[in-house]
C-alpha cells in the first residue's frame, strides 16, 4: 500500500517501469489479502483447510491468481529492464507507457483465467481419486498444470534477462576501456545490477521452490490426509509464509534499489550516446 500511495501521490506513473512497480504492489496486496483470508478460515474451522471444502475454492483461487500475477510482473520487470539497457545498443524497440498498460492487462487476464479454473469446474469436490492432499479440494493435475510452467518461467526468464544486462554492461565497459575512457560508471552499474539481480533471483528461488517441491510431492503421494498430518501441513504453512515474505521483499528490491539503478542506466545511455560515436571517429 505504501508503494501504491507513494507512486500515485508523486504522479510517477507516466514511466513504464513505474506502472509495473505499482502493479507488482497490487499483486502483493492481493497475495497478502488472500493469505489472510485463508488464515481466518483456518482459525474458524481448521478441518476445511486440511480435508478441503467448497468454502476453500474462492480463497485458494484468489491466492493462485495473485501468485501468478506476481510471477508475470517479475518477468515483465526483468524484460523491461533488459530492453531499457539494450535500447542504445542494437534494438530500436522502446517500451512505452501503453506497452506497460497492455502487459498489466494481459497478465491479470491470464492470471484470473488460470487461477479461477477451479471455480469454473476444474476441482475435486466430486472426484476424490485425484484430489490434492496439501490444497484440497484442488486437483493434483490442475496444480501440476499451474505450477510447473509458471515456476520455470519465474526462474529462467529473470535469470536470462539480468544475465544479459550484466553482459551488455560488461561489453560497454570493455569498449570504453578500448577507447581509453573512464569506466568507473560502468563498473559501478555492473556491480549494482549484479547484486540486485542475484537478490531478486534468490528471493524468487527461496519463495517458490518449496511450493514447487510441495506440488511434486503432492503429485507423487497417494496417502490420505490423516497419514500426513501434521508435518506436511506445517511445511505447507511455511511455504505460504515464504511467499508472504516475498511480498515484503519486492518493494525493497524493486522500488528502492532499482530507482537508483534506473537513474544509473539513464546516465549510461547518455554517456554511450555521446562518447562512443566520438571514439569511432
Amino acid at each position: 500500500c505504501t508503494v501504491i500511495f507513494t507512486r500515485l501521490a508523486t504522479r510517477d506513473l507516466h514511466k513504464p517501469i513505474s506502472i509495473l512497480f505499482c502493479n507488482l504492489a497490487v499483486s502483493d496486496l492481493f497475495t497478502s489479502f488472500s493469505g489472510f483470508w485463508i488464515s481466518m478460515l483456518f482459525i474458524t474451522d481448521p478441518d476445511i483447510t486440511i480435508f478441503g471444502s467448497k468454502d476453500m475454492l474462492a480463497p485458494y483461487a484468489l491466492y493462485t491468481t495473485s501468485i501468478l500475477s506476481t510471477i508475470y510482473n517479475l518477468v515483465s520487470i526483468g524484460i523491461e529492464r533488459y530492453l531499457a539497457v539494450a535500447e542504445s545498443m542494437r534494438t530500436r524497440f522502446r517500451v512505452a507507457r501503453n506497452h506497460s498498460i497492455a502487459v498489466v492487462f494481459i497478465s491479470w487476464v491470464l492470471a484470473f483465467f488460470l487461477g479461477c479454473l477451479p471455480l469454473m469446474g476444474w476441482n475435486c469436490l466430486q472426484a476424490e481419486r485425484s484430489i490434492s492432499v496439501l490444497y484440497s479440494p484442488f486437483c493434483v493435475n490442475y496444480l501440476v498444470f499451474i505450477a510447473i510452467p509458471n515456476v520455470v518461467v519465474a526462474f529462467i526468464v529473470p535469470l536470462f534477462t539480468y544475465l544479459r544486462i550484466i553482459i551488455i554492461l560488461r561489453k560497454r565497459k570493455l569498449r570504453m576501456q578500448a577507447c581509453s575512457q573512464a569506466t568507473g560508471t560502468y563498473r559501478s552499474a555492473e556491480t549494482q545490477v549484479a547484486r540486485s539481480s542475484i537478490s531478486i533471483w534468490l528471493l524468487a528461488l527461496v519463495s517458490y521452490a518449496p511450493f514447487f517441491a510441495g506440488v511434486v510431492f503432492d503429485a507423487a503421494n497417494r496417502r490420505c490426509h490423516v497419514d500426513l498430518y501434521p508435518g506436511v501441513y506445517i511445511f505447507r504453512n511455511c511455504t505460504a509464509m515464504l511467499i508472504t515474505i516475498t511480498c515484503l521483499g519486492n518493494p525493497l528490491l524493486y522500488t528502492l534499489r532499482l530507482r537508483r539503478l534506473g537513474a544509473k542506466l539513464k546516465a549510461l545511455r547518455c554517456l554511450s550516446a555521446s562518447r562512443v560515436p566520438a571514439c569511432a571517429i
